[in-house]
C-alpha cells in the first residue's frame, strides 16, 4: 500500500461465548466474560482504532467496551439495546412474571424438535416475519446454542444494568431503536440515549427485533448509519511490509481462510494434501506477523490485499 492510502474497511463479526462456532461450554456466561472476550478479539486482530456496532445485549457489551476504551472506538452505534435486563427494570408484577416463563420456556423446549416452545421467541423478536422466517429462525436458534447456554445467557441478561457504564461513553454514538420492539421495550432505547452525553437517538418505524430488509425500518436504519460513519470510521492496524512476499498459491489459500474454511476442505479444493495447506497457513501466519488465522485475514485486508474467491 502506498504512503498516506486509506486502508480498506472490512466488517468483523464474531460468535459469542457459549454460541455458534465458540467454545459450546464455557467457564463462565456474564457481562464480563463478553467484554473480555470483545477485547480479546481487538487485540488479537491489531484493531487500533474502529467504529462498533453492537445490537441488542452485543449494544451492552459494545458500551462497555467504548467506556474503558474510548480511545480505540472512534464511533459507536446501539441497536435495540437495553440499559436494564428484564428482571431489573422497575416493572410491574405481571412484566416479571413474564421474564420467569420465558426463562422456563427456554428450560423445557430449546432443545426439542418441535419449534412451538422457540416459536414464542421467534414472535417476539420477529413479528412482522414471513413464515419462512420464522421457520428459518426457530431452526437458527436451535442450532446456535445449546438449552443450557441459552437459559444461562437469558438469566444473566434479565440481570444486566449498565446505567453507570453508558454514562461514562463519551465517543459518538447513535441509538436506534424500534417503535414497536417487543423484546427491548422503546423506552429503553430512548432512556439509553439520555445517558450517553454524545448520543443522537433515533426511532425506527418498526416492530421487529431483528430488523428485516423487506421492511422501512431496514432502509431507515441503513441510511442513518452510513451518514453517521462517513468515510473516515475505519481505522485500523498500519499496513505491513511483508504482506506483499505471499505467493499466489498462499493467496489462494488465504482467500479460503476468509471463507472459514479448514485445512482438509481447503486442500481438497485446491488439489493438495492436507500437509501443504498447513505448511501454506504457517507460512501466511508468518510473513504477516498474525497469531491466528482471522488475524491473518484481517491483516491482510488491511494491508490492501485481495483474496481471490473459491
Amino acid at each position: 500500500m502506498a504512503a498516506g492510502a486509506v486502508a480498506p474497511a472490512y466488517y468483523i463479526r464474531y460468535d459469542q461465548r457459549g454460541c455458534g462456532l465458540s467454545d459450546a461450554a464455557p467457564a463462565s456466561l456474564s457481562l464480563e466474560a463478553w467484554i473480555g472476550d470483545l477485547e480479546a478479539v481487538a487485540n488479537a486482530l491489531g484493531l487500533r482504532r474502529f467504529a462498533l456496532f453492537g445490537m441488542s445485549q452485543g449494544g451492552a457489551i459494545a458500551i462497555a467496551y467504548a467506556a474503558r476504551h474510548p480511545e480505540r472506538v472512534s464511533h459507536l452505534v446501539l441497536l435495540g439495546t437495553p440499559v436494564r435486563g428484564k428482571l431489573r427494570r422497575a416493572g410491574t408484577a405481571e412484566q416479571q412474571e413474564e421474564g420467569e416463563v420465558l426463562l422456563n420456556l427456554a428450560r423445557i423446549g430449546w432443545g426439542r424438535d418441535n419449534p412451538a416452545f422457540r416459536q414464542v421467541y421467534t414472535m417476539l423478536f420477529m413479528p412482522d416475519g414471513a413464515p419462512e422466517q420464522h421457520h428459518s429462525l426457530n431452526g437458527l436458534v436451535r442450532a446456535s446454542t445449546s438449552p443450557e447456554n441459552a437459559v444461562a445467557i437469558h438469566e444473566a441478561l434479565y440481570q444486566l444494568d449498565i446505567t453507570a457504564l453508558a454514562r461514562a461513553v463519551h465517543v459518538p454514538t447513535l441509538v436506534l431503536h424500534a417503535h414497536g420492539d417487543a423484546v427491548i421495550p422503546f423506552e429503553e432505547g430512548r432512556h439509553l440515549a439520555t445517558l450517553i452525553g454524545s448520543a443522537r437517538f433515533v426511532p425506527l418505524d418498526g416492530r421487529n427485533h431483528i430488523l428485516l430488509e423487506t421492511e422501512p425500518a431496514w432502509a431507515q436504519f441503513l441510511t442513518e448509519v452510513r451518514a453517521f460513519l462517513g468515510a473516515d470510521a475505519a481505522d485500523v492496524s498500519e499496513p505491513l511490509s511483508d504482506a506483499s512476499r505471499l505467493t499466489q498459491s498462499e493467496l489462494q489459500v488465504l482467500g479460503l481462510l476468509a471463507r472459514g474454511h479448514q485445512n482438509a476442505t481447503i486442500a481438497d479444493k485446491l488439489g493438495k494434501s492436507e500437509k501443504t495447506v498447513r505448511n501454506q497457513v504457517s507460512s501466511i501466519l508468518s510473513k504477516l506477523g498474525a497469531h491466528t488465522r482471522a488475524e491473518a485475514v484481517a491483516r491482510a485486508r488491511d494491508a490492501g490485499i485481495g483474496t481471490p474467491c473459491d
